[in-house]
């Protein structure tokens, strides 16, 4: 018997069992491994190292185009199907949130004492945003707007790696593939651990001199997943988030094909939530006005189709945004209508008119005799309402 680490496996290597890998992703413990796309698949799940048996290798092996049998007919899910009410999936969702801070908060501490990450409980969370997002989305969007103006570095990666699962699903991505690409969204910042708080917390424009050491993040993030056994997509986004179109991104030049669509898709995603979020020095953006600034970067920067199909899955109201009615009642986006966008549901709680909170009601747009319309998003701030207090209150059961 001989242990090999994956990326040297063979097509016709026999396969007697896995001795290291991440996550806890059950595979067929023996057998062939006869194409690079079996090979693949595994270094997707996670397997680290097998152990072969040199005496079963085949000498030789059938081609990967004659091994390859005529697909399956896809199933194309809905990618608005929700098994559970977003009221049901709220406390989940609440949980892997939390749990996800968590996570992130040991993560820096270990970066910090010199030690590898353990990309398992990543994994496994993941995981668990992943099936949220299948359940109900809704629930999941609605946290990320929940925003903490001293906790943006946390909750950014979160969000991001929300959005990216919520993004993926309406794209019918094969779920093991949403968790690759939520696992890198969670931890592709990583690497701003090891940026100066000088130049990560500067509220003003950085130098030139400061932006070439914040550029540095995207090569530790690379680095830092590397060294914790992570490979393939997970990796390509955490190094490469940063990529534009035409060349001009960071911190490699990548351009054109050389990015891939899942690169592509955690450059907008990564982009819209840093510009939508509320930092200590600068208050949110509305979505409209991000999505409306990411237009201006297609095609040199981003995808323009990825985008479009990124603003449809979002919403132009997203779950979780504050907006105001016809009837000048105030009101958070508590679950999307994908059939009708601007007729979502919304929870009302604050009269502007009256300047006052009122009896929390869920109102569906969409019901025929209701007399009201969504007139436009607003900010906490334009009433002085305590939209922190509203969340625990009303929102979170």
């Amino acid at each position: 018997m001989k242990k090999l680490p994956v990326s040297k496996l063979l097509p016709g290597m026999f396969v007697q069992s896995v001795t290291k890998q991440t996550g806890r992703v059950k595979i067929k413990s023996q057998g062939w491994v006869k194409t690079q796309t079996s090979i693949d698949k595994l270094i997707k799940a996670g397997i680290l190292e097998v152990e072969i048996d040199p005496d079963k290798t085949l000498t030789k092996t059938v081609p990967e185009k004659e091994q390859t049998k005529t697909p399956a007919t896809k199933i194309k899910r809905d990618p608005w199907q929700k098994t559970h009410s977003a009221a049901q999936e709220m406390n989940k969702a609440k949980k892997l949130y939390d749990e996800a801070k968590t996570l992130q908060i040991k993560a820096f501490k270990d970066i910090k004492s010199g030690l590898n990450i353990d990309i398992a409980p990543f994994r496994e969370l993941a995981s668990g945003f992943m099936d949220s997002v299948f359940r109900n989305q809704d629930a999941l969007a609605c946290l990320t707007q929940m925003r903490q103006k001293d906790a943006y570095l946390l909750e950014h990666s979160i969000n991001v790696s929300i959005l990216m699962g919520i993004f993926a699903k309406h794209l019918n991505i094969e779920k093991d593939i949403i968790v690759e690409l939520t696992t890198g969204a969670l931890l592709h910042d990583i690497g701003k651990i090891k940026t100066p708080d000088e130049v990560l917390n500067k509220p003003g424009r950085l130098t030139e001199a400061e932006f070439e050491i914040m550029k540095q993040h995207a090569v530790y993030s690379k680095q830092i997943l590397e060294e914790s056994g992570l490979t393939g997509i997970a990796v390509d986004i955490a190094g490469m988030h940063h990529e534009r179109i035409d060349g001009t991104g960071y911190p490699f030049a990548k351009k054109g094909s050389e990015i891939s669509q899942y690169v592509r898709m955690a450059s907008i995603v990564d982009v819209y939530d840093a510009l939508t979020a509320e930092r200590v020095y600068k208050s949110g953006m509305e979505p409209i006005k991000a999505f409306k600034i990411l237009k201006e970067g297609c095609p040199n920067s981003f995808d323009g189709e990825l985008l479009t199909k990124f603003i449809q899955c979002i919403g132009i109201h997203p779950v979780g945004t504050l907006v105001k009615l016809s009837s000048q009642k105030v009101g958070l986006v508590t679950e999307s209508n994908p059939a009708m966008p601007l007729k979502p549901i919304v929870k009302t709680f604050y009269s502007a008119k009256h300047s006052r909170y009122t009896e929390v009601l869920d109102i569906d747009l969409s019901n025929k005799r209701i007399e009201d319309s969504l007139e436009t998003t607003v900010k906490a701030g334009d009433f002085n309402i305590d939209l922190e207090r509203f969340y625990k209150n009303s929102v979170l059961p």
